[in-house]
């Protein structure tokens, strides 16, 4: 008896068309192709696949399709033959589950969404969070045998940074530097940042100055 295999290969042959060719229209893995063709059904994901590929093959090749399915269900016993593959070896045998593919399109449209959100936070963070300050010296509550206080502290480069409200230089590293004359006994020093968008950070610092000992 012929089997259905035998048949789409020899019509194959006589075409003269290769696993290859054949795989390129019917979208079919030419690993299934060769399996109906050798009549391996184990080697397909399921009964219903199998079917399905017999019917596409024989429709690509001219033959009659019922002729050739009632070849098939005459040879072909589920019970010996059919198998469920792992989920993890049908994944990329180009037929994935519609709920699977709704869950990689939902994650897609997650990740474009999250990348969107990151690029436009990115480009107006200086609207959304105060400049970064950070004020090195003096440190709080210090005490200064000095009447000269030097103020150094850090922020955003494109910020203006201000001590006591007097606007300071400040360099393309975000650094600035500032020399301020106190008068003797506890001062406190308001330093602020303040950038384009009018987001602002203050930091203060409280010193004691004291003259005539060491």
């Amino acid at each position: 008896m012929i089997r259905v295999g035998q048949r789409l290969q020899e019509e194959r042959i006589k075409k003269e068309l290769s696993l290859e060719d054949v795989s390129s229209q019917t979208k079919i893995r030419q690993s299934f192709l060769t399996a109906i063709e050798k009549g391996e059904y184990n080697k397909l994901p399921s009964a219903a696949y199998a079917q399905g590929f017999v019917r596409n093959y024989a429709r690509f090749l001219g033959l009659a399709e019922k002729e050739m399915l009632a070849l098939f269900r005459r040879e072909f016993d589920e019970e010996k033959y059919i198998r469920v593959l792992p989920q993890g070896m049908t994944k990329d045998q180009g037929y994935i589950p519609s709920r699977f593919r709704a869950k990689q399109t939902l994650i897609a449209v997650c990740l474009v969404f999250i990348a969107l959100a990151a690029f436009i936070v990115y480009q107006y963070r200086f609207a959304i969070f105060n400049p970064e300050l950070y004020v090195s010296s003096p440190t709080n509550n210090s005490i200064i045998y000095s009447t000269r206080v030097v103020v150094l502290g850090k922020t955003d480069p494109n910020a203006t940074a201000y001590v006591d409200n007097f606007p300071v230089s400040v360099n393309t590293n975000g650094e600035f530097r500032k020399v301020m004359s106190l008068f003797p006994g506890k001062s406190t020093i308001i330093i602020k940042s303040t950038n384009k968008y009018g987001r602002q950070s203050i930091e203060k610092r409280t010193v004691e100055i004291k003259l005539g000992l060491e």
